[in-house]
Order: C-alpha cells, then structure tokens, then sequence
C-alpha cells in the first residue's frame, strides 16, 4: 500500500499558479515537480468557499448533501476513515476551524491539529477580556473598540487568524518523522497563508517589488478591500495582488519542503495537491471569495505525482469530488459506496474519462437560500435567489455577458441538470443536529472575513 500525502491550499486561484501560465513566479517549486507530475489545467471547485468546499474534498459528496456542510454527517465517509480502517496511520494538520473536531472532521485521524488550542497570544488576550469581563460593561465594550480600532486605524493584526505555513509544515513534518517505522501512511496538511489577511514574509514579497509591505499597511488594506471595494484604488489593488502572489510563493516553499522532507523520510510517496477554492480580486466587483460561481472562485489547479516521473498535462473537467477516488485507489484500496467522485487514474492512465460537467452548491445557512452552478466546456449557468445566470465560455471567458435569454435550449439542459442534482441532493436528507461554536472558534472565524 502506497504512503499519501494530500496538501490542499485555500484561496488559490489557479490562473496566479506558474504551470496555469502566470507570469509571475509565485510557485517556482511546485513547477518544477509539475514538470514530472499528471497535472489537470480545468479542475473546479463544487463551492465557493471552504466551508461547502472541503465536504467535496474529503468525503466525495456535494455540500448540500448528508444534511449539508455545517458538520460532516457520520453518513459521510472521510478519506481519513478509508486509510485508517485500511491500518494506515493518519493524520491531518491544519488551522481553519471551520475544519475542526467541533465540525467532525478529526474523524479516522490518529493525530489531527487544528490550532483550536493553539491562538496566538494577542487572540488569547482578547478572549481573555470577553470571558473575564461582562459585555454590557463599559470596560468590556472599551476594550472591544480598542481591537477594532487599531486594526481599522493603525493596521495592526489583532491576533493571528491562522498559524503560517512553515509552522504548519513543522507541526506536520515531526509527525511524518516520528512514524518512519511504521507504514503505511497517509497525511493531510492544509495551508491557510493564502487566505486574506496578506501577510507574507519581506523575502518573498522582494521578488515582485523592490519595496516590501509592512504588516500594518497589509492590515490596513485588507480591512478596506473587505469593507469598501469600490474604494479601493489602482495602485493600492496592485499592492494586494502583490501580498496575494508573495503568500503563494511562500506556500511553494512550504509545500516543497514537506513533500521534498517526507519522501527523504519515507521514499516513495504518492502526493497530490490542489485548492479548495479560488479568490477574486474585482473580477465581478468584489475581493475574497463570497457566495459566487464565477471562474475566479472555482478554477483550482490540482497536480498529482506518484514519484515515478510520468507526467502529462490533462486539459479534461474535472472536479474536487474525484480527490478523495483518485487517492484511494492509488493506494489500491476500495471505494466506499457514497463516494460521488471518479477515480482520476483512469485519466492519467489513458483509459478514457467520462465526466462531462462540473456541479456547485452552496446554501445561506441563516436565510435557506440555495445557489447552484452548472459548467461544461462551453457554458456556465448559475441559479441564486435573484434570478438566472448564463454564460457562453468560448465567446465571452471572463462571464460577463448574461446571455440567458438568448439560448434556451442550453438553459433548459443546465437546469434539468441542477434539477437532478437537487433530487440526489433531497435522496439524502439527513438530520445533523444543531452546530454550536464557541466564542474562541467564533472569533478567528471573523478574523478570517466569514461572517456566520
């Protein structure tokens, strides 16, 4: 059985990736084991954020479905469940607490941190002040301003809402060598740098601008990019997507100093890397990643290696539902029948590939709208609440000509399509129970931009 390494990215955007052909080099490292890896050029996300994201990921099944993505349901399969009751030893490593044990995904894992004890100092001294002091209080309310307003004024980062990349990658690393003995294994690490607030080290901001941004003016203009879109200017909009490309080449790093430190440790490792969505930076009007369908959003790169230097580039749809397959079977394993993905290896082998459209899903979990989106090749629809979207994807890329009521035979295909799904969707309805957050888990959240 082969030793797995999956790495999944957040907010990574596959056209500011070096082998989508960006320009810049944010991710010198992993283009070069592209270079010997299958690598998928259209692979999409099945959601827009990592909430709804990761049930695709790391279970092979819609976000709406098994009661939706609030909690992973035990009628959900975890990836780490399939390797741990195969006798591999797991385990995950990451700092988005939307993926934490509160929300079952420590599921199948021997060891799994997700930095839920583990705030940094400033955020445990703000926690500190909620929990000792009463919040009707004027000292409480005096101090909760002070937190705000040094981060809206002064641009300082009020407690770091993720752990960083390289010691994520330590935590990771003195697991993978304190199991050297013991095989097989399989680990997943997630990376948060990539996710706003940009606060990237000097080093790697050098290599797209002679100037480096401090880490109180990055706070200062993710607090306007979030707050005020249509303010904010060219030039400081030049300055954010800088931040952006120097947290992605400090990501590269990491990530290669992992996958590069593991197979020292272990040999042959199979390794697999992708995102759980991507980010927009005013493509339609907006910064980060909100209930959208747009490219921007969806459009992750995905690179698999399984050390034997075999590679191509695959141009074929594929979707994050097919992860979780595709590595279950390198390590010659049986797929779980609530798996709703496709084994990749079929593709890469020269087998032949049937999937023929990419489906989203994503539901406000306070107000029970739902939102779908439908692509193919040449065409994507997106339903919301205020009405239908239609695009044609070979005359108009960058989705900005609404053509709905122009083509009615492909708008009548996409919503049977969206319509089936919502029927597989309802076939398995299940009850999750109430989802309840702490204060401390609730705070980071908002430290990271998500509102619920």
């Amino acid at each position: 059985m082969e030793d797995v390494v999956l790495v999944t990215v957040d907010s990574l955007r596959a056209d500011h990736v070096g082998w989508h052909g960006y320009e810049r080099e944010t991710t010198p490292n992993l283009d070069a084991l592209a270079k010997r890896s299958h690598t998928c050029t259209n692979a999409f996300a099945h959601a827009c954020s990592t909430r709804p994201s990761f049930p695709s990921i790391l279970t092979s099944s819609y976000a709406l479905m098994y009661g939706g993505y609030e909690r992973i349901s035990p009628e959900r399969t975890l990836i780490s469940e399939v390797f741990d009751e195969a006798g591999y030893r797991t385990a995950g490593f990451h700092s988005n607490l939307y993926l934490s044990a509160d929300f079952d995904y420590d599921r199948g894992f021997d060891e799994f941190y997700d930095s839920k004890t583990d705030p940094s100092a400033t955020a445990r001294l703000r926690q500190f002040v909620k929990d000792q002091l009463d919040s009707d209080g004027l000292v409480y309310q005096t101090l909760a301003r002070a937190f705000e307003t040094a981060e809206e004024t002064a641009g300082v980062n009020i407690g770091s809402a993720y752990v960083s990349a390289d010691e994520i990658t330590d935590h990771a690393l003195e697991w993978a060598e304190s199991v050297t003995d013991d095989g097989p294994r399989f680990l997943w690490v997630h990376y948060m740098d990539v996710h706003h607030p940009y606060v990237p080290p000097e080093r790697h901001q050098r290599a797209f601008r002679d100037e480096p941004i401090g880490e109180r003016r990055a706070i200062q203009l993710r607090r306007k990019m979030i707050e005020s879109p249509e303010d904010v200017t060219e030039s400081e909009l030049e300055d954010i997507i800088d931040l952006y490309d120097a947290e992605i080449r400090f990501t590269d790093e990491q990530i290669s100093r992992l996958i590069d430190t593991v197979r020292e440790r272990w040999g042959d490792v199979t390794a697999l890397v992708t995102a759980d969505h991507g980010e927009e930076f005013l493509d339609h009007g907006q910064f980060s990643h909100y209930a959208t369908f747009y490219d921007e959003v969806l459009h992750v790169p995905l690179l698999y290696d399984d050390s034997s230097g075999d590679g191509e580039e695959h141009d074929d749809l594929v979707g994050l539902l097919d992860v979780t397959p595709t590595l279950v079977e390198s390590a010659g394993l049986e797929q779980p029948p609530n798996f709703y993905g496709e084994s990749l290896q079929s593709l890469f082998d020269g087998d032949g590939w049937s999937r023929e459209h990419i489906i989203g899903d994503w539901e406000n979990t306070n107000s029970g709208e739902q939102r779908f989106s439908y692509r193919d090749r040449e065409w994507k629809y997106i339903r919301t609440g205020d009405g239908e979207e239609l695009y044609d994807l070979t005359a108009d890329p960058d989705e900005r000509e609404n053509v709905v009521d122009t083509e009615p035979e492909i708008l009548e295909h996409a919503r049977s399509v969206i319509d089936d799904h919502r029927q597989e969707v309802a076939a398995t309805e299940t009850d999750i129970g109430d989802v309840h957050m702490d204060d401390t888990v609730k705070e980071r959240l908002r430290d990271l931009g998500y509102q619920e």
